[in-house]
């Protein structure tokens, strides 16, 4: 019990400093361009950290604490990327007690604008999804973007790996994660 719950503070621990620096970084982009919208931005980040630091004293978080912060952070991107990030929600309200470890949400919906969205001149639509499938809880991030034949590579980064090792060390072999190109 102690060795996963120093695996999953160490976990934990590398989450929120990468989604500080992501987000610190749109809001620098908007300094310059934009003050007003910068000022905005700072509120908006200034409630995800909040949120943020009073997730992770739990283990799990309610989905819809999760999908909160979540609506907070593209709130924020949404500044940065203007009309270039649509954003799509298909919840089944039923699912919105259904416990998920914190900020994972939105470490995979991070994932998928820097590596779908914002790889694009156009951009593109995050979709996020829950619903129940099989008597299990389905969590779905899809982004408009494509992995250009790197699954590999994509499957390997820092978001995805902690996901995987935070499921496997919170939920056994009863939750699974993958990524696709579809």
């Amino acid at each position: 019990t102690l060795v996963k719950e120093l695996e999953l503070k160490t976990i934990k621990s590398h989450i929120n400093p990468h989604f500080i620096f992501n987000a610190l970084n749109s809001i620098r982009a908007l300094v310059d361009e934009n003050p007003d919208r910068a000022r905005t931005a700072i509120t908006e980040l200034s409630n995800i950290l909040r949120s943020s630091m009073q997730a992770e004293k739990l283990e799990l978080a309610p989905f819809e604490k999760e999908l909160g912060i979540v609506k907070d952070y593209l709130a924020l991107e949404h500044i940065r990327f203007e009309d270039r990030l649509r954003i799509e929600y298909d919840i089944d309200e039923d699912t919105m007690g259904q416990p998920v470890p914190p900020m994972m949400l939105q470490t995979l919906v991070e994932n998928a604008i820097k590596h779908g969205i914002s790889q694009q001149k156009e951009g593109g639509v995050v979709r996020v999804i829950s619903d129940f499938k099989d008597n299990h809880h389905e969590l779905i991030v899809q982004n408009s973007g494509h992995l250009n034949g790197n699954l590999e590579a994509a499957a390997d980064g820092f978001g995805i790996n902690s996901t995987r090792n935070r499921l496997k060390l919170l939920f056994g072999g009863k939750a699974s994660f993958d990524i696709r190109d579809t």
